[in-house]
């Protein structure tokens, strides 16, 4: 039984099974890496701009599910009557400045003063290109997210709350436990990631993936995480999952047990019991392996059978049970 409540040793959360993070050793390693590879891993032209036609939201989704992927691993989801926006970065950089560290390939298809009104906020860990600071602090002041919940892994709150985020709005959860939103079920699933905002800090708060579950829907939000046997646990407990959003991109041998990669996506995909459709997140914004920036999605493109459901960002875009959706925008 891998489904269970979070562990700590001390101050610092356990992964569900034994897991290498790698620390100081890896930088040296992947260092020389980065610096051959460096013209694959960012597009050679500017791309977008991409806009998002906020006059969609003013009416429901025809189906009921309705995704506008941002980039990355930020998306609203509109799921049986409930609006959540996952993970927000609107932040130039995934770094805790904005002068240096992994910048956007392209800028927000959406300002965040023209969001639709939110139920929630979910906030999967606290790494910066999940949780971004000024993207917090500009969403706690608009009349849009003024009565959504916060809802976030155990410890998170602590670096919400300097950002803005009031205490009667945060929802700390430990894996396995439940908030509900309207008509729509929230558990928190444990995922093998790590956290932190530095070197020093690290499993000091939760990580997690999020199973959505409405009346109608079933939608699986991966966050981050490297292949392991929960994935199956999970699809025997919450399957089917009409959707399932796995991550793709800034994967290496090097950290293979906490970025599972395009390959360990489709694998996991088909351990959640491989039925509906593979959105492909956490790739297409920021430099943040020593990868072609392209890799992840030409590699998930490719796989024979695969029912890939993959936006183009911005684009508001309704979910068909069954139906593909293969966006180019990329090539």
């Amino acid at each position: 039984m891998l489904l269970e409540p979070a562990r700590r040793d001390g101050r610092r959360y356990l992964n569900p099974v034994p897991t290498k993070v790698g620390g100081f050793s890896v930088l040296f390693k992947v260092g020389p890496q980065f610096l051959l590879g460096a013209k694959q891993r960012v597009p050679h032209k500017p791309l977008g701009p991409f806009h998002t036609d906020v006059a969609i939201y003013a009416s429901q989704p025809a189906t009921g599910l309705r995704i506008t992927w941002m980039g990355h691993s930020t998306s609203l989801v509109e799921i049986d009557g409930v609006r959540i926006l996952i993970d927000p970065v609107w932040d130039e950089r995934a770094a805790p400045t904005n002068w240096i560290g992994p910048k956007r390939f392209y800028a927000p298809p959406l300002d965040l003063r023209q969001l639709p009104t939110l139920d929630a906020v979910i906030v999967s860990h606290d790494h910066y290109d999940h949780l971004a600071a000024h993207t917090i602090r500009a969403l706690t002041r608009l009349p849009a997210v003024e009565r959504a919940q916060w809802i976030m892994p155990l410890g998170v709150g602590r670096v919400l709350e300097p950002l803005g985020v009031p205490a009667a709005r945060r929802r700390e959860l430990n894996w396995m436990d439940r908030a509900q939103v309207g008509a729509l079920e929230i558990t928190a699933l444990p995922a093998r990631h790590f956290s932190g905002r530095s070197l020093f800090n690290r499993f000091q708060t939760l990580w997690a993936s999020f199973a959505l579950i409405g009346p109608r829907h079933r939608v699986y939000y991966g966050a981050d995480s490297g292949e392991w046997g929960g994935f199956r646990e999970i699809g025997e407990r919450f399957a089917p999952f009409d959707l399932s959003m796995l991550e793709i991109g800034a994967f290496s041998p090097l950290w293979a047990d906490i970025h599972m990669g395009p390959e360990g996506a489709v694998r996991s995909f088909k351990a959640l019991g491989g039925r509906g459709l593979l959105m492909p997140i956490h790739w297409g914004l920021f430099d943040l392996a020593p990868h072609a920036w392209k890799q992840p999605i030409e590699t998930i493109s490719g796989v024979e059978g695969l029912k890939v459901w993959s936006p183009a960002p911005g684009v508001p875009s309704d979910v068909i049970a069954g139906q593909e959706l293969r966006s180019d925008w990329w090539r």
